[in-house]
């Protein structure tokens, strides 16, 4: 058995006084009676919180969605268009996709060593509703010669919404020993 060394404070029926206990059945009596209590704010009235009394109004958080599987940027939803066009601009794809709802941000990666377009943009648009009627309407569509493909850039958890790659059969990964293109 340790040497512990308590500080017992038990508030005793009858106003009595606090009292040193020396007898170990006695304070182990008091000890049984004693609920321990860690961290901050435990006590009602020593400045602690119940969860339902906390005011959340002053902070932002995501708005709960029915979209399935999608899932929100902190900012806005982002749409993955592959297939894109090695010589397409900024300028064609922002009018191919604007007809769906605002755009809030655009990227199209350009490759370093070529300068041409790697092949994929991402499109931030500010609801979800612009975000799938984009990905709907754009989906299997002609842009500059080439069919590009639509889907969401986040998903929830596993099994999410296929990408066109595992669609077709070349998931994440890269190639694998002995296959040959």
């Amino acid at each position: 058995m340790s040497n512990d060394n308590y500080e017992l404070s038990v508030d005793l029926e009858g106003g009595a006084e606090d009292m040193a206990v020396d007898e170990p059945d006695v304070a182990a009596n008091l000890k049984s009676k004693v609920t321990k209590r860690k961290g901050r704010g435990f006590a009602a009235g020593g400045g602690g919180y119940e969860r339902e009394q906390i005011d959340r109004s002053g902070y932002e958080a995501l708005e709960e969605d029915t979209t399935g599987k999608a899932q929100r940027s902190v900012e806005g939803w982002i749409v993955l268009i592959t297939g894109v066009h090695e010589e397409a601009t900024e300028e064609e794809l922002t009018e191919k996709c604007a007809d769906f709802g605002e755009i809030k941000n655009l990227h199209l990666n350009l490759d370093r060593r070529t300068g041409y377009v790697k092949g994929y943009a991402l499109v931030e648009y500010e609801t979800y509703k612009c975000a799938k009627e984009a990905i709907d309407k754009l989906d299997g569509s002609e842009f500059l010669g080439q069919t590009i493909h639509a889907d969401f850039a986040f998903v929830r958890g596993p099994g999410g919404s296929k990408s066109f790659q595992q669609a077709n059969g070349r998931g994440r990964g890269g190639r694998r020993f002995g296959s040959r293109r």
